[in-house]
């Protein structure tokens, strides 16, 4: 939340939920930002637009992402048509398509600025998804910068450059071996990992050169494995970066 404006940065599953969970009102939505088309990112996209217009979302929502944003917001309306048209028929609701402005980025570079926030976007890698985008907010107390999903990336590290925070995704390599090895797929994904995330150690490096001063770990990979601790990831990054470190948690604020 920033005023009373709430300013959300990927969809994925759940994040309705999460929304509530957190004591913000669907109905002050007012911006979406996509770094890219992975589902774990994208899946609640149109899900968290269409709870925000049944919960009485009185104002356009502007949506920002990678194409083929426009494309997903306009099959999305048609999945949903007979919804929304009883809708609209029973209960006097607005036209949804009126309430979303979908906006296609493909270049980093000012995304857009109002009186609480300024946001520019940085290309990021993260093979075979592109464009792929880290996004960084400016508001008046602080600068944060979203990473997205992506591997070591020098565009991501000048759009960091003197932030406040950084939020950014991380790989624990030792556990890596142990989350592939029931997968069928393992030799697939253990490529696909190793070339499109971050190690931890090259997070706490990233850190370091962008000159931020708190580092917030987050979309863990391996996610929820116990035998991880948070010390482990702490002790993986601290010997390449002296500021604060933080391990990020659902609903957690900064």
């Amino acid at each position: 939340m920033v005023g009373d404006r709430a300013y959300v940065i990927d969809c994925g599953d759940g994040v309705a939920r999460q929304l509530v969970r957190a004591g913000i009102s669907l109905s002050s939505l007012s911006h979406l930002f996509i770094t890219h088309h992975h589902s774990d990112h994208n899946a609640d996209y149109g899900n968290l637009l269409l709870l925000s217009w049944a919960a009485k979302l009185n104002k356009p929502v502007q949506a920002y992402g990678p194409p083929p944003l426009k494309r997903m917001t306009k099959l999305f309306l048609e999945l949903n048509e007979v919804d929304i048209r009883t809708r609209i028929a029973d209960e006097g609701r607005p036209p949804l398509a009126d309430r979303i402005v979908p906006h296609e980025i493909s270049t980093g570079g000012l995304v857009m600025q109002d009186q609480w926030v300024k946001v520019t976007a940085a290309l990021v890698d993260h093979p075979p998804i592109k464009p792929a985008f880290a996004y960084r907010f400016d508001c008046p107390d602080r600068s944060i910068v979203i990473s997205g999903d992506t591997r070591p990336c020098d565009r991501l590290v000048e759009l960091a450059r003197g932030a406040d925070v950084l939020v950014h995704e991380a790989l624990y390599l030792p556990a890596l071996e142990q989350l592939i090895a029931t997968e069928p797929n393992a030799k697939t994904l253990r490529e696909h990992l190793l070339a499109s995330h971050t190690p931890v150690a090259d997070v706490g490096r990233v850190a370091t050169e962008a000159g931020v001063k708190t580092l917030v770990l987050s979309h863990l990979v391996p996610g929820g494995n116990t035998a991880i601790k948070e010390d482990d990831w702490i002790e993986a990054v601290r010997p390449h970066f002296s500021g604060t470190i933080i391990i990020g948690q659902d609903l957690m604020e900064i």
